[in-house]
This record gives structure tokens, C-alpha cells and sequence, in this order.
């Protein structure tokens, strides 16, 4: 991380600003995200539509404050959930001072890759296309599909980048440093997110359960930090309930003789640990809670607008 200059007070020389990141479902958000910042702040998971709110990660380039916002994907919802996760997505770009449209270089111009791409036409905004995951790709292939794209959308600038491996990273930050607006800092340097420990420490839970049980459980399911206590001794208890929609689900995240839910709960005290700089007694409790995706407070704790009926 770049250190702050003396005159980080003065926005005449520093910059500013909110940086979407927009594509399909398991297009790389998350791992940008965290890979720009240098922490994790976005979960990662190998199920689709693991990213329901907009999270919020804060890189720093020379004088430049990158606050990243990773939308959910883009995709034809057909869910209640889904239409407030797409729904967000858009907002999360219109709101920008700059676009990244991200592009699994692997699978090229999907359905849902062109509907957005038709859909950013509308967005006045700086925009980059990011061809992601490059490196399990061939070269002449990545220029066809970079010829494709600028057939169908202008475009500022095109990188070609691996978000797993960092490769082409480095041009993308000092774009992002330069064209970002003139402005001072919005938030402290030692500051990585806007999200709370709260909703992080939910998140992390809620990876490790994808991680466990990705084929067997609906992503219709949900974690909430229930109480986060920090004790004399310098511990944190953290009290998480898990929600599903059926009893069998519920069978399922404890698992035979509860070895499911204490490897998830190992998994996620372990990373919890790492970003508190603590130790961490985590308790997770597992509830079924009918229909919770047509609950309107449910929606409030992920961030979320809950979408009228049609």
C-alpha cells in the first residue's frame, strides 16, 4: 500500500472516488475486489450469486482512494431475491464515478454478457472492459473477443487481467489512480471496507458454508451475526444463526452427528481470527425459517431494497 502524503487534507492533490464492478455471475467480482485491496472484503464462492449487497472495498494508489463497489451479477432474475440483487447491481453503476465491466475471457459474449453490455449504453460513466481470467486462455482467441466487444459497446480502455493471479492488475490501479475526480479522502487509510464486522463476519460464515455444502444447499440460505461481544481478555464471542427454508436443509448444514456446521465453524473462526488480530469463539446455531426470502427485514440486513410485487 502506497503511503498517504503530508497534504492528504487538501483536495486539490488527491483523488477520490467509486469504482463498479459489473458482469455476469461468477465473472471474477469478488476476487478483483479482494485482490485490489489486498484482503479479503468479498466473499468467494463457486456458486453462483454468492454476492447479494453492494460491498464496498477500499484500495489506495499514490493519492488516489479507490472505493470499489462489487455488485451482485448481472443476470435475468426470476426470484423475488434475484430482481433486488440485479436491481442493486444497476443502481451500484448509475451511482459510479467510473464502470469496470468484467468478462470471464473463458466463456466470451454469453446471453448475460450482451443484455449488459446493452444495458451499459445508458450508463454515462468512465468505463473499462476487463477480460478476466486470461491465463487459461489463448492469446488469439482474447483479441477475437476483445474485437467482438468494441463491435457492440465504446469503451475507454481494455485490460486483459488474471484477478487470481494479480498478472495486469497494475495497469488497471494506475487507470483507476488517474481518471478517478480530484477530491479528499472519505475514509481513514487503514480502512479496507464500509461494510461492519458484523455483516463481514456473516459473510465469512456464509463462504464457508457454500465452500461445504456448494451441491447440496439452494443459495436461498442466510447468515446474521447475531451478538458480537469483545471481552477483558481481549477474545471475541461472535453468536451467528444460520437460516434455510426446510428442516431437511437444516439436516444438512449440521451433518451426521454435527461434524458439518463444527467444520464450517472451524473454517470460519479460523479467518475471523486473522482480520480481528483475536482470538474468536464463534457459536452458530442453524434455524429454519420458511419464505425468509419474502421477508421484507430480511432484505434491510443484506443491504438490499425490497422489490414490489409485479
Amino acid at each position: 500500500m502506497s503511503e498517504m502524503p503530508e497534504t492528504n487534507d487538501t483536495p486539490e492533490t488527491t483523488r477520490c472516488g467509486f469504482v463498479a464492478l459489473i458482469g455476469a455471475p461468477n465473472a471474477g467480482k469478488s476476487t478483483l475486489t479482494n485482490a485490489l485491496v489486498g484482503t479479503k472484503v468479498s466473499i468467494v464462492s463457486h456458486k453462483v450469486q454468492t454476492t447479494r449487497s453492494l460491498v464496498r472495498g477500499i484500495a489506495i494508489e499514490g493519492v488516489t482512494q479507490i472505493v470499489l463497489v462489487d455488485t451482485p451479477g448481472i443476470f435475468a432474475p426470476k426470484r423475488r431475491l434475484e430482481k433486488a440483487m440485479v436491481r442493486s447491481a444497476w443502481s451500484g453503476a448509475g451511482d459510479a464515478d467510473a464502470v469496470v465491466l468484467l468478462i470471464d475471457a473463458r466463456v466470451g459474449l454469453t446471453e448475460d454478457v450482451e443484455a449488459i453490455i446493452r444495458g451499459l449504453a445508458d450508463v454515462r460513466r468512465p468505463r473499462a472492459i476487463l477480460l478476466n481470467k486470461v491465463d487459461l486462455v489463448k492469446r488469439e482467441n482474447l483479441l477475437e473477443l476483445a474485437a467482438a466487444i468494441a463491435d457492440r459497446v465504446s469503451f475507454d480502455r481494455l485490460f486483459m487481467v488474471s484477478a487470481l493471479t494479480g498478472d495486469g492488475l497494475a495497469e488497471l490501479r494506475d487507470w483507476l489512480a488517474g481518471m478517478l475526480p480530484l477530491g479528499p479522502w472519505l475514509y481513514p487509510e487503514d480502512q479496507i471496507s464500509d461494510a461492519p464486522m458484523r455483516m463481514l463476519a456473516a459473510e465469512i460464515t456464509r463462504e464457508k458454508l457454500f465452500h461445504r455444502l456448494h451441491q447440496e444447499l439452494p443459495y436461498r440460505s442466510t447468515v446474521e451475526t447475531e451478538s458480537w461481544q469483545e471481552r477483558k481478555d481481549g477474545s471475541v464471542r461472535i453468536e451467528q444463526t444460520i437460516f434455510v427454508e426446510r428442516e431437511s436443509q437444516r439436516k444438512i448444514v449440521l451433518g451426521k452427528g454435527g461434524e458439518t456446521i463444527k467444520a464450517i465453524s472451524t473454517a470460519a473462526r479460523a479467518e475471523l481470527a486473522d482480520i480481528v488480530e483475536a482470538p474468536v469463539h464463534l457459536f452458530l446455531f442453524v434455524k429454519v425459517r420458511e419464505n425468509w426470502a419474502d421477508d421484507p427485514e430480511r432484505y434491510r440486513e443484506m443491504g438490499l431494497d425490497f422489490p414490489p410485487p409485479e
